[in-house]
């Protein structure tokens, strides 16, 4: 029994998700009973349509439900129609400044607009890009950002804040409902995780569409990672968000990466192997940070949720194990204990356990895969 089977043993593990409305964005849905979805962006040139069409597949591969494509230009809307056709996911055309590469995007192919209120212009221009997505089938992002809120809001507020990136969100709410639009979706991102959290938390009283939750700009990989963790943590542990994208400086891949390890940390999501391993210390039977470096390269392919544990000694090896599907304590005399169903299997030398355990894990994927595809054939 893995450690996500124990959520209707243990209440204190569950999390209620916010209820909201369900949207579609092209074949993916987003918000009510639906998944939480993750997110990444391209940071191609979108007018080069195969380097764009390249990155997207990696991300594909990496797990994204949804890839952002950013439409700066013209020539990026030109180019968006191919890049449509050589994605297997869905694609948000970004659009800010001029309304018309929202037009077009929607023209092209695009399943969902994100608009900056702050900058896309006029009541006017917004409603255009309102008819377009109507027209082509997409839904709609309204993203709020607290660097480029409205000059109105900046001098009724003073300054960025929760109550004036809110306000800028029911704002143009209000004109997509009014439109009798409602497959949208919201963002309130700040880099500051506290006006995040902040807004957030007002934006989900106030509103029941799906909410787009990340921290904007959060930063390298490494604090960006921590920023992210704690804010976008904070507010999926209080049942907020519906589809997040991590904001890093970094490659595109390692967004979803730590998008996919944030939920499954929180029990929200599962993809891949869950790796459970100990610190180290003078304990340790084997080197477990390289061991667990190995282990985390060669088992990126899998995409089935499973558990492995991987711990130096027998402190709390056993306890560990008994949680996971595949485990590994360290021992003594070059050898350690093989765990599989929580059980105590056989010993395995410290020389081979790699290459030991990779097969388990992928042997026990496989399992799951055909038991999985049984299910799903006896449903129907």
């Amino acid at each position: 029994m893995t450690v996500q089977d124990h959520t209707h043993l243990r209440p204190w593990r569950a999390i209620d998700r916010r209820p909201s409305r369900k949207i579609r964005v092209g074949n993916v849905e987003v918000g009510g009973d639906a998944p939480i979805t993750v997110q990444s962006m391209t940071n191609t040139l979108t007018a080069d349509a195969a380097a764009t069409i390249d990155q997207i597949r990696q991300l594909e591969e990496a797990g994204a439900d949804i890839v952002r494509v950013s439409c700066p230009d013209e020539d990026s809307t030109k180019a968006f129609s191919t890049i449509v056709k050589g994605s297997k996911v869905p694609l948000v055309a970004d659009i800010h400044f001029h309304y018309k590469r929202g037009i077009e995007a929607a023209k092209a192919g695009a399943a969902c607009l994100r608009i900056n209120p702050g900058n896309i212009g006029s009541p006017d221009r917004v409603r255009e890009v309102i008819q377009a997505a109507r027209d082509h089938g997409c839904s709609m992002r309204i993203g709020v950002n607290a660097g480029s809120l409205e000059p109105h809001l900046l001098e009724k507020y003073g300054e960025p804040c929760p109550a004036a990136m809110v306000e800028s969100a029911l704002d143009h709410a209000r004109i997509l409902q009014d439109h009798d639009f409602h497959e949208f979706k919201i963002s309130v991102k700040a880099s500051d995780i506290f006006m995040t959290v902040a807004a957030y938390q007002q934006l989900a009283e106030a509103i029941d569409c799906p909410l787009h939750v990340g921290v904007t700009e959060a930063g390298g990989l490494r604090s960006g990672t921590i920023k992210s963790s704690i804010g976008m943590g904070s507010l999926l542990w209080a049942g907020i968000g519906d589809t997040i994208r991590v904001s890093l400086a970094a490659d595109p891949v390692e967004e979803i990466k730590v998008g996919f390890d944030m939920l499954k940390a929180l029990g929200l999501r599962h993809r891949g192997v869950n790796i459970i391993a100990c610190p180290s210390c003078a304990r340790q039977g084997f080197n477990v940070i390289q061991t667990v470096e190995a282990l985390e390269a060669r088992l990126a392919h899998i995409s089935t949720p499973m558990s492995l544990s991987i711990i130096g000694c027998v402190v709390n090896g056993p306890g560990e194990a008994l949680m996971t599907d595949v485990g590994f304590t360290g021992g003594g005399k070059g050898a350690g204990m093989v765990y599989l169903a929580g059980k105590p299997d056989h010993k395995m030398d410290n020389g081979h356990m790699v290459d030991h355990i990779v097969e388990l894990v992928e042997a026990k994927a496989a399992e799951l895969e055909r038991a999985r595809a049984q299910a799903l054939e006896a449903a129907e």
